[in-house]
């Protein structure tokens, strides 16, 4: 069966790699990645890496890389739709073909669009109907204590207790089934029945940057699960790349962002006057909200609950952000298990002092490994020790350590020569593991001969050399991309060598041009795993390189030009010879 695209990217989003591999491979945490002996071959030096941040793994030692759906494919031998259907499964969404759930691929961006707009008036028309949104209404007002501006403000809506209400009212706009199964405002039954996807649920329309709204959080007003729901990926709306609240808070978090988990919290705080809040809709932080976030603030206050789940959530978003450069906060909300309930019982002024008082990543993730810990035991201060240093040893900046070191000393009470020292051990380790890592990786990849993914490259090294150099860059920056597409630099199919870097070319620059843009995981569905492990080291080769600007780009379209070329004059130049051979043996024989 051929998935919808949007479905395996829900997919994707929706499967935690970290956990997934887990499950069959020991990982141990290296910075932002997580580092383990691969399953797919014999090692004994790990050499198996995931990278949560971009919900990939690579193997440096055999080439073995790609997304869940890869690792999926290759762990239990399925083929790409089975991988889709097993890892669907474990994240509880039903299949497109019993749902009935977005297969369209026909309902423009543009109507979808026009439809989110139309049904969030809807709801917002019920919610103040009091006929039909007292529940509602009584929830926002009297339960959460919010005005009415403030529910105007953020355009809250009600969903009738009804499993028809918002299609027969779309139907009267002119708005077709497949465009509401499109919009994922309706879905259709095994029976064949559509039917509203939202009942009995307070609304909050998701909108964009631009004022558009691209989707819809529901929170359902009696003991039915899910608790929450919140609308797939449509062609308007990937989760991933929204935030709740960011169409407001844009404009005053030059100077900090508090990050929150749910849209209550949010809103809370934009009614108490901290219009800098933004929220996650529904799902972890991800590398495209960190870069989000990143254009408009230096600095992020992460304010998760305080209970387990909410804290490691903190730890993620914190590795996340941090791999962006961003200056990243934790609040710690003594008496309170969120912002909201926190404001409800203290006010805004002494919410305010907590802001002001939030730690640093590492002061939080520091506490937390004292916080396990019995100090005035010696076997528990060494372990503690143990993991602080090895925390400190992956900070690249100098004084960054000191501090850190000045900050663990006065906890453990220790010498901080002693603690310094010990942090130094750590990173001369780290750096004895990465150069391991480098040659392995280099070592790998001197010789071609035996290559299954891309045979050419044995008879053209220098060429597969260019095409990978490129391919790499055009992954990782969608400015290159741009650069192609536009014609402003000269590259196309016939200047590659190998068929391999060919295909993959070609698929890279049609997905780059469709509105989904480009999805590395996706192309999945076109190559095999052990292509998409070639394609990941294309990618990770160039991410270890330091240039990465417009000129190494030009620069290496220009030796992939030359090489292409060269080989092109040579197997002119031997064809030509042969025929003089040829032609040589005719008037010989002739003779």
């Amino acid at each position: 069966m051929r998935f919808p695209e949007n479905f395996v990217q829900e997919v994707i989003d929706r499967t935690d790699i970290e956990e997934l591999v887990g499950r069959y491979v020991t990982l141990k945490r290296t910075g932002a990645n997580l580092i383990g002996r691969c399953p797919f071959h014999s090692e004994k030096t790990p050499s198996f890496t995931v990278t949560p941040a971009k919900r990939m793994f690579y193997c440096f030692g055999c080439q073995a890389g790609g997304s869940a759906l890869t690792f999926v494919q290759k762990i239990e031998n399925m083929d790409f739709a089975e991988a889709v259907e097993h890892l669907a499964t474990r994240a509880g969404l039903p299949l497109p073909r019993e749902t009935g759930l977005p297969e369209e691929k026909g309902v423009p961006r543009k109507r979808v669009l026009e439809a989110n707009l139309e049904a969030a008036r809807f709801f917002r028309a019920c919610l103040f109907d009091s006929r039909i949104g007292a529940v509602g209404m009584d929830y926002f007002k009297r339960q959460r204590r919010l005005s009415e501006a403030t529910i105007k403000h953020f355009g809250l809506g009600y969903a009738p207790n009804d499993f028809g209400a918002l299609r027969k009212h779309m139907h009267q706009k002119g708005y077709t089934d497949d465009e509401l199964i499109a919009a994922y405002l309706c879905a259709r039954s095994q029976k064949g029945n559509v039917y509203d996807l939202f009942r009995n649920r307070v609304m909050f329309p998701i909108i964009d940057t631009s004022g558009n709204v691209v989707a819809f959080g529901g929170r359902v007003m009696d003991d039915s699960k899910p608790k929450y729901l919140n609308s797939s990926d449509t062609p308007a709306f990937k989760k991933s790349r929204h935030l709740f609240a960011l169409n407001f808070a844009k404009n005053c978090c030059s100077e900090r962002v508090i990050l929150c988990e749910g849209y209550m919290d949010v809103i809370a705080l934009h009614a108490a006057g901290f219009e800098n809040a933004v929220a996650t809709l529904g799902t972890a932080i991800t590398a495209d909200h960190a870069r989000i976030l990143s254009k408009y603030t230096q600095r992020v206050i992460i304010s998760y609950d305080a209970d387990e789940a909410g804290q490691n959530a903190a730890n993620k978003a914190m590795r996340m952000l941090g791999e962006v450069g961003m200056d990243v906060r934790v609040l710690k909300l003594n008496g309170a298990k969120d912002p909201d309930e926190y404001i409800q019982k203290f006010g805004p002024d002494r919410f305010r002092r907590v802001l002001e008082e939030s730690r640093t990543g590492f002061e939080h993730k520091a506490d937390r490994i004292l916080s396990r810990y019995d100090l005035s035991e010696g076997s528990d201060k060494i372990r503690a020790s143990n993991e602080l240093c090895a925390m400190i040893s992956e900070y690249a900046s100098p004084v960054e350590r000191e501090v850190y070191l000045a900050y663990i000393t006065s906890k453990l009470e220790l010498p901080v020569d002693v603690l310094r020292n010990s942090v130094e051990q750590y990173r001369r380790r780290n750096r004895k593991e990465q150069a391991a890592k480098e040659t392995r990786e280099a070592q790998a990849t001197v010789k071609n001969f035996g290559d299954r993914v891309n045979p050419e490259a044995a008879q053209h090294p220098r060429a597969a050399a260019a095409e990978e150099a490129v391919i790499g860059l055009l992954l990782i920056y969608e400015e290159y991309r741009n650069a192609v597409q536009s014609g402003i630099v000269e590259l196309r199919e016939e200047h590659f060598v190998t068929d391999f870097y060919r295909r993959v070319f070609s698929s890279v620059m049609r997905r780059h041009a469709t509105e989904e843009g480009l999805s590395v995981a996706l192309m999945g569905s076109e190559f095999t795993p052990d292509e998409m492990g070639r394609i990941e080291k294309a990618e990770v080769s160039r991410r270890q390189l330091s240039q990465y600007g417009p000129e190494v780009f030009r620069s290496a379209v220009e030796a992939l030009k030359n090489e292409k070329k060269r080989l092109t004059v040579s197997e002119e130049g031997l064809d030509a010879h042969l025929q003089f051979l040829r032609e040589k043996k005719r008037k010989k024989d002739t003779t």
